[in-house]
């Protein structure tokens, strides 16, 4: 099949996952609407937004089993990792510069120390742990992690609401019930909108997924969940085009379709991350914009690397990686750790981020991409590189 057919499916998926990302959106700023500034971003958000990568795992290592899967999924998330911890913090601060016409945003330090520590623990994990040998032990390990993080999450939540309803009567009518109202009132102007019956056959057409789900209807717990469930079935089918069309393309350019899977297939995949980040900075929600980045992360590195890696496993038995997937997969974990502290650092170190941290990010996420380029083309510098990250590693050569 022509190339050219591969790369129109590859936008076709695109356009599949961020249509769907638009009703996940409105589903999970209703469920979410009572949650504390950076925790919607780091749960509700941040899982809605990573099924993208969740199902291209589940994809790759189910369509095409053993090696060739799992170093596509493990390629997917790691890569959409690094697009989102650097492309999507940097589209978030030009956002707010060009639309809200602010200079810089400030990040509070206690989600990027939260977020941040727990992500570099994960991605530790994922370095020691991941193995030649795969077993549902690790894949387990991983859903534990993030199981615990969620814990956290929640739980910091739980004191935040509790802490309010200690203060004193007249703040909790007048400042903690007027978020409510806002959130109401925004919720209710999307219904008087719409005034005539929508069509759900012709919104279905358009993959316009929150008239086909809500119409005209008022959206409650019921429905936004309804919705956020659809939404997920369609940013299935998405990704599907999107392997789809990346293992075409691999097999044109006669490279492992790991190499695709970092780049084309971890870019589309972030696409709801993305949008989901950049309105929240539009918004003013700098705190949601950067931990639905971070609490991707988690998720794709815990969740939805672990589920399939679990499941397949217990079903087909253990995976053996063979020594060239095994070598890239190190680097690519060492690289993502790398780049990780670094953007870490930078968020916590510079207290306000402006359009100077812009273009360090763009810059080290071009420095990345050209080295899997380098390595898909076996060039020279990228592979003294390569053999210089695999000597840092902490795996033990079997």
């Amino acid at each position: 099949m022509n190339v050219i057919v591969y790369f129109i499916c590859l936008g076709i998926g695109s356009i599949i996952i961020a249509r769907a990302c638009d009703g996940f959106e409105y589903a999970a700023d209703y469920l979410g609407r009572n949650m504390s500034d950076g925790v919607k971003g780091a749960t509700i958000n941040a899982i809605g937004s990573s099924m993208p990568e969740f199902f291209i795992t589940f994809i790759y290592l189910f369509l095409f089993h053993d090696t060739t899967g799992f170093s596509g999924g493990i390629g997917a998330t790691a890569g959409s990792a690094v697009f989102n911890i650097m492309i999507i913090p940097a589209l978030v601060i030009l956002a707010v510069h060009f639309k809200g016409g602010k200079k810089s945003i400030q990040i509070d330090r206690h989600v990027l120390f939260r977020d941040g520590l727990a992500l570099v623990l994960a991605e530790l994990i994922l370095i020691i742990y991941l193995d030649k040998v795969l077993q549902w032990k690790q894949g387990l390990i991983l859903i534990i992690l993030y199981l615990v993080y969620l814990a956290y999450i929640m739980n910091s939540q739980f004191k935040v609401k509790k802490d309010k309803k200690h203060e004193s009567p007249g703040l909790q009518n007048t400042e903690l019930k007027q978020p409510e109202h806002d959130h109401e009132a925004e919720f209710q102007q999307y219904r008087d909108i719409k005034l005539a019956r929508i069509n759900r056959f012709l919104a279905l057409c358009r993959l316009d997924l929150k008239d086909m789900v809500i119409g005209s209807f008022e959206i409650n717990t019921i429905t936004g969940v309804i919705l956020l469930s659809v939404s997920g079935v369609v940013i299935a089918a998405g990704c599907w085009v999107l392997v789809y069309a990346c293992e075409g393309i691999s097999n044109y350019l006669q490279v492992p379709g790991y190499f695709t899977a970092v780049i084309l297939a971890a870019a589309a995949s972030s696409l709801p991350d993305t949008i989901l980040s950049v309105k929240d900075g539009c918004k003013g929600n700098y705190n949601d914009a950067f931990s639905n980045a971070i609490g991707s992360n988690l998720f794709d590195i815990c969740f939805a690397l672990g589920v399939p890696l679990f499941i397949y496993t217990l079903i087909y038995g253990p995976i053996v990686i063979d020594d060239v997937a095994l070598k890239h997969i190190i680097e690519l974990r060492i690289l993502l750790l790398f780049m990780t502290i670094c953007c870490l650092c930078l968020f916590v170190l510079r207290r306000q981020l402006n359009i100077l941290d812009v273009g360090i990010l763009f810059c080290l996420y071009l420095i990345f991409a050209f080295y899997i380029i380098g390595q898909a083309m076996h060039s020279e510098i990228t592979d003294k590189i390569a053999s210089f990250i695999y000597k840092l590693s902490l795996h033990k050569q079997i």
